[in-house]
């Protein structure tokens, strides 16, 4: 997969993954911003694939997720073929 399309697919599938897990906590994007440290506009551009997130931010968001960074990182990797 060439660089730029592996790029838009992880975004896109980081968002939705994202997305998935935030809805499944019950949590709004406000809620998740202040469990996370982060801002609800930067969350709601990462589910939307507009912005992509360092390790910093996917271990952030998976603490106040209830999930382990590498669980997210492993869905992640199973959801694009490089």
């Amino acid at each position: 997969m060439a660089d730029s399309k592996l790029r838009l697919a992880l975004a896109k599938n980081f968002g939705e993954l994202l997305h998935e897990l935030r809805l499944k906590r019950g949590l709004s994007l406000s809620k998740l911003g202040r469990a996370s440290g982060l801002d609800m506009t930067f969350i709601h551009n990462l589910e939307h694939g507009k912005r992509q997130p360092t390790l910093t931010t996917i271990f952030a968001l998976a603490k106040a997720l209830g999930k382990r960074g590498s669980t997210i990182l492993r869905k992640l990797e199973g959801s694009v073929s490089a």
